[in-house]
């Protein structure tokens, strides 16, 4: 009888570790971790993921190349033709090193060329943005509609070059972060805060950054997107700062010269 109750257990032990096994597997399939009896999911953002797809960036550094050869000519640096022609070549460099649709290859080639597209564009924003306010502290500008569309077409540019330094540096960037390099993030999204609100694939695209530099630029302080580092508050702080004074210049001026 004391055998067979042995035995009985012996099985017993067998299902419950054959079950634990089980459940480890099943848990990193997916995504999550197996804690006792607990099953904890690992949010998208904490894991590998397959990346996210390099469309949505294109299309913003397009538009902004694109608003920056439609500025005045004595608003652009140097000729029309010289930037949007230097960020299109450094943006086919970048397809021409990978190719892949999505954005999930740490490269250091690959990430210099991005830097250096979100720089000519920072460059050349910052240039027209400086010549704008000049022209309009000495009191140059006498169209009040050349004057919305030309600052908006700046203010714009701006969301787009900020966008893009928030979605290249945080945790590394793109490649980065599909990769699970680095465990702590600059920016805490709502989704990050309360997993309940998102799925369990949720993770930061370039879209959730332009939102983030928008409600920056237009609110002039953090919205629902929290600045965790020290180099995120301080690009956030700079943005704001750029973005009141672009702004209540053009304003200003354009109201004053419309009375």
């Amino acid at each position: 009888m004391s055998d067979d109750m042995s035995d009985d257990a012996r099985t017993e032990e067998q299902h419950r570790a054959l079950h634990e096994r089980l459940s480890a597997l099943e848990s990193e399939v997916a995504g999550g971790v197996k804690k006792g009896a607990e099953f904890t999911v690992v949010p998208a953002w904490k894991r590998l993921t397959e990346g996210e797809p390099r469309w949505a960036v294109t299309v913003a550094i397009g538009a902004a190349l694109t608003l920056q050869g439609a500025l005045p000519p004595h608003l652009v640096l140097g000729p029309r033709w010289l930037l949007p022609s230097l960020g299109g070549a450094l943006v086919i460099a970048i397809f021409a090193t990978s190719p892949r649709p999505r954005l999930d290859v740490a490269s250091m080639v690959l990430r210099v060329l991005s830097l250096a597209v979100i720089g000519t564009i920072s460059v050349a924003n910052g240039y027209s943005a400086y010549r704008l306010i000049d022209e309009l502290l000495r009191g140059g500008v006498t169209d009040a509609t050349r004057l919305l569309l030309t600052g908006g077409a700046i203010w714009l540019t701006n969301v787009v070059a900020f966008s893009l330094w928030y979605w290249e540096f945080d945790r590394g960037g793109p490649a980065a972060r599909a990769l699970a390099m680095r465990p702590y993030p600059d920016f805490q999204f709502p989704q990050m805060e309360n997993p309940n609100l998102a799925p369990k694939d949720w993770e930061p695209y370039f879209v959730d950054y332009l939102y983030l530099s928008f409600t920056n630029a237009l609110a002039f302080s953090p919205t629902d997107v929290m600045p965790l580092s020290r180099w995120a508050k301080l690009t956030m702080l700079a943005q704001s700062g750029v973005s009141v004074l672009l702004v209540l210049l053009v304003i200003a001026r354009a109201v004053n010269i419309l009375h």
